[in-house]
Formats: C-alpha cells, structure tokens, sequence
C-alpha cells in the first residue's frame, strides 16, 4: 500500500468529520504564525538592548522596554496555550471519533463474511485479532500525530522558512538547502527498517495466536504435562521477537545519530553566515538569535521526521493487513432475493462437490433428495462428509460444483438472512456466550418474553436446573454443565421454531437420562418440519424415514432403515457397529430378569 492508498482509505473514516478538520487546520495556521513570534520578539529586544547599551541610556528606560516585551510575550504565550489547546482536543476529538468508526466498520465487515474466510490458515483467531488491534491502534495514531503533531510542526516549519527567505535570501536557502538532505537520510532509514518492521508484525500475529491456543488448550497442555514445550514456543518467538528489536533500534540510533550531526551542521552554517553580515554592517546583532531561532522551528520536523516515518511505515504496514480485512469483498456471503411467505421442505443436491477453502476435497458428486416434513438421517464414519452437507444446506459455504435447491429454487437464490431464520441448527457442542442463561436462550428470537423462555427450558428438560441455581434465569451460563448447556441451545432451537432442522449429534455430549429427555423433546419438535439428523446414536438413527449413507464424501445408499439393513452393506456394517458397542445382547437378558 503506497501513501497515497493508505489516505485514501482514511479520508472515506474522516470525511465525516469535516467540521473537526477544518477547526483544527485553521487553529494550526494561527499557531504556526504566533510561534514565529518569540524570533522577531527576540530580534528587536536585542537590538534595542544593544542600542540602549551603546548610547548609555539610564536603567529605567530598558526596564520599561523590558516589561512591555515581557508583556506582549505573556500574553502571546496565554492565546497560544488556548490555541494549542483547541487544535490538540479537536485532534484528539478526530483520532477517537475515528477509531470508534474503525472498530465498528471492521466488527460489521467480518460478520458479512462467509465460512471460509475464518477457515482460512491465514485468518486464524489471533492473528485477525493482533491485524485488527496493530492496525487501528496504528491508523488512528497516525491520524492524532498528524493534527496534533505533524501538521503543526510543518506549518511552523514553512513560515518560519518563508520569514527566513524574507530577511535575507542567502540564509534561507542554506536553511533550504539542509531539508532535502536530511529527508533523504530519513527515507533511507525508513526503506532499512521497513523489513524488521514486516517481521515485527508477523511475529505479533503469531504470539497473539499461540497465547489465545494455549488459554483454549489449557486443560491438555496440563493433562499431558506440556508446559515446558509450550513456554518453549513461546520463548522461541520471544526471542525473534527481542532480536528484531535490538537490530531495528541499532539502525534507529546510528540514523539518529547522522541527522543531529546535519542539523548541528546547519545550525553552524547559519551563525557564521548570519555574522558575516552583521560584520559587514548589513545585519543587526539581533539577527543572529532571530535567524537561528527560526531555523529551530524549521529543524524541529526534521529532528521529528523520522519518528513521521516511524508512524507512517508502521500504518502502512499494519494498515495493509487491516484494510485487506475490511476490503475482502470476495468474502462476503452472497445473497439472493428470493423471500417465499411459506417453505415447504423438499431439499435436492445434484452431483454436488465441494472443496475446503484449506485444499480437502469433502464431497465428490453427491446426490441425495430430502423430503419434506420427514426425519432423514445422514451415516457414515467420521470424516464421509455428513457436517459439510449441513454446512453447505445452510449457506455458510457454497459448492464448489453442482446446485441444491430449496423446493424446487437454488439455494443461492435464497435472502442468506431470511434463510437462516427459518433453519434451525443444533451441534455436538454448540457455543454459549458469556451472559446469563436468559440471554442466551434469548438468541433463538430476541423478542421472546420471558415466559416464551421459560417455556422453551421446560421442552428441553432443563427448567428444573435453572431454578435449582441462586440466581435462577439471570445466572452465568457458563457455569453449566456441558449437557445443560447442551440443551440450553435446544431451548434456543424451540424458541426459534423453525420449518427445518439440522441436528449434528445433539445429544453426543449428554448422560442417558438427559439423552433420553431430550429424545422426547427433539421427537416432539421434529413433528411436521424437515429434519436432518447426523448421529451415531441408534435411536436416533432407527427413527428417520429417509436415510442417506456417506463414505469418504460419497452417497453409496439411500433408503429406509428397513431396506438398508437388509441389503447387510455399509449401513449395515455400522449398524451392527453401534448395536454391539452397546453391548445389547447383555443389556437385554438385564432387562428380562
């Protein structure tokens, strides 16, 4: 991203924020002209000073000259601080401002965004967390520093530059002259330390990661004793990341160091020139001061300019990866228009294949049809591709060859939101936000009384739980079980009520009394609606009237329980499976004593 790309992109943020801009810019012009006062102030008290001295005036005289600059200088200094202080908050006004648009746009940007742009290797949760927090902490720092800091700074530079050339030509252009070889100096130790900042940044977005896999990981880094290999990995990047650093401040310094000698330079070519005139009677003494109290506030940008160049390569750096999260426009979930005022059910794929955005090939011309209001059960081992099939009938990705259609139109022509609200979905672990077990429930329609909730807990069988707690409804939800949990989002599921169901081993992470509960209610919701059910359970299995059966992303049979049994293939190779893990013959002969 060039400069100019990377304004582009922060005028669209600060464009609305006219007003503030234009407040500041003309704060800054009053500043930079009343901080070229001081030299001319400077300039004529020395001069009168001098005269004074010369010509043997009484005391009371330069004391009254004394007080009246004392007094113009004081009162400068009091609109200057009221000044500096109107241009600094508007800055700042602008930098929040701006910041809070920041974070919001990127919240809504990666929420439009489908599947497969998290799925990615690239935009694993650290890292997208570690791009989004450098390059808005960095943008918005280059917007402050610019009003604040940089525009300031230049402008005092410029009119002090043009008051120089208006004194005396010859030492405004030596003043002149100095400028384009420090900013060459700055822009080669900017192209220097451009690399180790490009690796700085990586090794940023690879700490964040690996701390956020070792809190998600926690209980088997402890369970196998892996602590010391985790401090390990870390330390490893701990330290690329120390010797980036050193080597970055080692250039730092050594170009630091070249450009005080410049301006030290300058500073020494200024008062001999200046001198000079004064000896040749073209100048007054006073010049001197006036001149190199001038170039003072033209050097003060250079002396800062590459601390500008610190800020603007590291905005450029981690705006890229920021303003490729925001401009992602191949990622955001395609929608169509298509809104019907009923659904029926009846599902269709035809040759359908699909690739993971990681290069696994899941489905290989899959064919199934799903009827409406019936159970239909998705088997295979793990790994057939029975969760991508949910995945892809619920638009969080789309085939990479063949269609499915919804009662008879593409799935792709479908409103994506409309869609969802009527497809209800439960996974084998389905997450739960940090809120109360109210709040939570709530999801499934955020205008549901709190009776509606009520009522959905008591379907779910967990009701009794919930008011067995101290707090009731309004307790933490993550103090739960994960069975409890686990029927906390099937309450969700009744509140939602929708026409179609895809549940992926719902009752995988549940004891047998609670596996048992929730069999009556999911039987009890499963009425009339078009039902998916992936399980390795046998009763939920035995239940579906339509069963499709996957092996390594392709259908190899469809029937009824009845008809694939008896053809004694896949299906009933893994029926057989599950009915002897379960020991039946002994549970049986359990039973009938």
């Amino acid at each position: 991203m060039s400069i100019s790309e990377l304004f582009r992109e922060i005028w669209a943020f600060v464009k609305p924020y006219r007003v503030l801009v234009l407040a500041t810019l003309v704060l800054t012009l009053i500043g930079s002209v009343m901080a070229q006062v001081n030299a001319y102030i400077l300039r004529y008290t020395v001069d009168e000073v001098t005269v004074l001295v010369e010509q043997h005036e009484p005391l009371k005289k330069g004391m009254h000259l004394l007080f009246v600059i004392s007094a113009i200088l004081l009162g400068k200094e009091l609109i200057y601080a009221a000044v500096q202080y109107g241009q600094k908050f508007f800055g700042e006004k602008l930098r929040i401002y701006i910041s809070r648009d920041f974070s919001q746009t990127v919240v809504e940007r990666i929420l439009s965004y489908r599947m497969a742009f998290y799925t990615s290797s690239e935009n694993e949760s650290g890292k997208l967390q570690a791009r989004i927090d450098l390059g808005i902490s960095s943008l918005t720092r280059l917007v402050r520093n610019f009003f604040i800091d940089i525009l300031p700074l230049f402008a005092n530079a410029l009119i002090a530059l043009i008051a120089m050339f208006t004194a005396n030509f010859w030492i405004g252009m030596v003043s002149l002259a100095i400028i384009p070889i420090y900013y060459w100096v700055s822009v080669v130790q900017a192209h220097k330390l451009s690399g180790f900042r490009r690796r700085m940044r990586h090794y940023r977005e690879t700490k964040s990661n690996v701390i956020i896999s070792i809190i998600e990981s926690i209980s088997v880094i402890k369970s196998f004793t892996r602590e010391d290999l985790e401090a390990d990995k870390h330390e490893k990047i701990q330290y690329e990341i120390t010797e980036n650093q050193m080597r970055t401040h080692q250039i730092g310094f050594l170009f630091d160091s070249l450009k005080t000698f410049l301006e030290q330079f300058g500073v020494v070519l200024i008062i001999i020139l200046t001198a000079y005139f004064v000896l040749n009677g073209t100048m007054s003494i006073g010049m001197i001061m006036f001149h190199i109290m001038l170039f003072n506030n033209v050097s003060a940008p250079i002396r800062r300019l590459h601390m500008i160049y610190d800020e603007v390569n590291d905005a450029l750096i981690y705006s890229e990866a920021f303003f490729n999260i925001l401009d992602a426009e191949e990622e955001q979930e395609t929608s169509g228009n298509y809104m019907p005022d009923t659904i029926v059910g009846n599902i269709q794929l035809s040759h359908v294949n699909f690739e993971y955005p990681n290069g696994t090939k899941a489905l290989h011309d899959v064919s199934m049809d799903i009827p409406a209001n019936k159970i239909t059960a998705l088997v295979g081992l793990s790994g057939a591709g029975k969760s991508t099939v949910v995945n892809l009938l619920d638009k969080f990705y789309q085939p990479t060859q063949g269609n499915i259609t919804l009662d008879g139109v593409d799935l792709q022509e479908y409103n994506t939101n409309w869609l969802r609200k009527h497809i209800g979905l439960v996974l084998q672990k389905n997450h739960i936000f940090n809120g109360s077990i109210s709040e939570n429930i709530l999801y499934g329609d955020n205008e549901a009384t709190q009776e509606d909730v009520e009522l959905a807990a008591k379907k779910a069988y967990i009701h009794n739980d919930i008011m067995a707690l101290p707090n009731g409804y309004a307790s933490k939800a993550k103090l739960l079980s994960g069975g409890q949990q686990q029927r906390i989002s099937i309450a969700r599921l009744f509140l939602k009520n929708p026409p179609i169901i895809f549940l992926d081993e719902p009752t995988a992470s549940l004891d047998a009394v609670a596996t048992e509960q929730i069999k009556k209610s999911l039987d009890a919701i499963k009425q009339g609606r078009t039902v998916i059910i992936i399980s390795h359970s046998i009763s939920q299995i035995i239940d579906a009237e339509n069963v499709i059966v996957l092996d390594h992303g392709r259908v190899i049979e469809q029937g009824t329980h009845d008809e694939l049994y008896k053809n004694q293939s896949t299906y009933y190779e893994i029926f057989q499976a599950a009915a002897n893990s379960l020991n039946l013959e002994k549970i049986s002969d359990t039973l009938n004593e």
